[in-house]
């Protein structure tokens, strides 16, 4: 399998709630509510509305997340992103145009998440 295939796809139009769990990648599309845990890579599309937990080793979001947000590798949020909750990782990457409400709190790769700092001063 390549490393940037896709192993699993929510399309449009569909609906999920519940807990998921998967290596390599999943893409969201559709709708999503609940837990997500993996080392791989979680892509949210433009259109889809995710609210949950997330801890995964890399999310891509491009549609509307509301919820934690838990990253081991990085987060990535395109121009059309918004995300209401917080953010733990680190390594962000924000486009232009992208909406963040919450918090974040981030670390130097390697690092516990006791040692991260957060834009506001706190831990969360």
């Amino acid at each position: 399998m390549a490393k940037d295939e896709i192993n699993a796809f929510l399309g449009a139009g569909t609906s999920y709630h519940g807990k998921l769990h998967f290596h390599g990648a999943v893409r969201i599309d559709g709708n999503f509510q609940g837990e997500v845990e993996s080392d791989g890579t979680l892509v949210i599309g433009q259109e889809a509305v995710v609210e949950g937990t997330l801890r995964v080793g890399q999310l891509v979001l491009s549609g509307n997340l509301r919820g934690e947000v838990e990253a081991g590798g990085r987060v990535v949020l395109h121009k059309t992103a918004n995300l209401q909750g917080d953010i733990r990782t680190p390594v962000l990457v924000v486009e232009e145009g992208a909406i963040l409400e919450g918090r974040l709190a981030m670390s130097r790769p390697g690092e516990g998440a006791d040692a991260a700092g957060t834009a506001d001063g706190n831990l969360f």
